[in-house]
């Protein structure tokens, strides 16, 4: 049962790291997203959403299945990652070229008029060749695929006890 609770841990610490990552990286370092970079964070607040009260409910069965539901979440915001990168890498096209984000408040032209224009096939900021999308793709599929296995591992050892 312990693989099962650190799974849970996983299912919601993942996401959130991720998630307070890329908000860090736009507000404290002006690396505004994308259309597609926002389309990763929408999942992860699923995942956490789903997470917390596996947490809170422990071991029952519907933890297990809020645990499942927050693992897919997370896979899917590092399949959207992924494909990212690729429109990134030029390894495909992409569904959009360009977002932007309007703050609230003040006078809307102006906002409007001094909006940043962020471009979904241009990577901001990358460490060793990968892109913030290839890391949200490696760590998202990695930690979904490393919840998913230590779910039914502990399923196992919870039949043999």
């Amino acid at each position: 049962m312990a693989s099962v609770r650190k799974a849970n841990w996983l299912a919601f610490l993942l996401p959130a790291g991720l998630l307070g990552g890329a908000l860090i990286s736009q507000y404290g370092f002006g690396l505004y997203p994308c259309e597609m970079c926002m389309w990763q964070r929408w999942p992860h607040l699923a995942a956490i959403i789903l997470a917390l009260p596996a947490l809170l409910l422990g071991s029952k069965p519907l933890s297990r299945l809020l645990v499942i539901a927050a693992a897919l979440a997370i896979l899917v915001s590092g399949l959207i990652g992924g494909f990212h990168a690729g429109v990134e890498y030029d390894w495909w096209e992409g569904l959009t070229s360009c977002a932007t984000s309007i703050p609230a408040g003040g006078d809307i032209l102006d906002s409007i008029m001094n909006a940043p224009l962020v471009r979904c096939d241009v990577a901001p900021w990358s460490l060793f060749g990968i892109s913030l999308a290839g890391y949200n793709f490696l760590l998202s599929v990695g930690g979904a695929i490393l919840i998913l296995v230590m779910l039914a591992t502990g399923r196992r050892e919870s039949d043999y006890v």
